[in-house]
């Protein structure tokens, strides 16, 4: 079984209605279920680690956008290294090459009234994933009988369960290589359960998905801080495990809405 651990950056509000961002990323962090207590082992040395050169405790959440502008308690770390912990996660995780990372972005700039950003997000990210282990495309496939799993942080966390129930009955998706308009019902067949919602604080893995969601936001429209520290190119270090099978259109896999 594959295990897709889900988290965002920006919101999910059109810019009609003065959404103070203009996009809308969200990150799934994909594993097998064999290689789960091997990576979680490695993700509590790398926090070890953190805790010996930085303070930064192992029940502490580490919470990428925080950590530059809002730290709270954390401020005891100066910024700068707290930008450090943030590069040293990115390279931790692209060294973690049991793990995929789907990216989906959807640039709310030219949507029009209405647009349903939350739900064309999670069903392209739901389909990618049913897809790449359908074809067997993740690093862990051997088995034609996988199936997957979501644990998303909390989000609409209703809204979420009821489109992953019609999915499953009812999921229409566009020809890609038709020349006439037209719409195939694709329903999900190995995504079993409902959403398990997780609490980012009390998951390493949510933390990683919610790092690789912040550095694909600020890679596309970074922060001042940033900038200045040429953090925006943070994104870049997690190419070694990003899910390029989830759009062939984007060299680094990004399905872009």
């Amino acid at each position: 079984m594959f295990l897709m651990y889900v988290d965002e950056s920006g919101d999910c509000g059109l810019q009609l209605h003065n959404s103070p961002t203009r996009y809308f990323v969200l990150t799934g962090v994909v594993l097998h279920e064999r290689m789960w207590k091997n990576t979680l082992d490695r993700l509590i040395n790398f926090r070890r680690r953190l805790r010996a050169s930085f303070g930064l405790r192992l029940r502490e959440e580490l919470h990428a956008a925080a950590m530059i502008n809002h730290p709270g308690d954390l401020v005891r770390i100066r910024r700068n290294d707290r930008l450090t912990i943030i590069r040293k996660f990115a390279d931790e995780i692209a060294g973690c090459t049991d793990l995929n990372v789907i990216n989906v972005v959807v640039d709310k700039q030219d949507k029009p009234e209405g647009y349903p950003v939350f739900e064309r997000a999670w069903e392209v990210l739901i389909q990618r994933f049913e897809n790449t282990i359908l074809h067997r495309n993740f690093p862990a496939s051997t088995t034609a009988e996988d199936v997957g799993m979501l644990f998303p942080d909390h989000t609409d966390d209703k809204k979420l369960t009821r489109l992953l129930r019609r999915m499953r009955r009812y999921n229409p998706v566009p020809h890609e290589r038709s020349f006439t308009p037209g719409y195939r019902n694709l329903k999900l067949n190995l995504i079993v359960e409902d959403p398990n919602f997780r609490v980012s604080d009390h998951s390493f893995f949510i933390q990683a998905a919610d790092l690789a969601a912040f550095l694909l936001y600020q890679h596309l429209q970074p922060n001042a801080y940033m900038r200045r520290k040429s953090a925006q190119n943070y994104f870049r270090r997690l190419r070694p495990v990003l899910c390029t099978h989830a759009s062939t259109k984007d060299p680094e896999g990004i399905v872009r809405l």
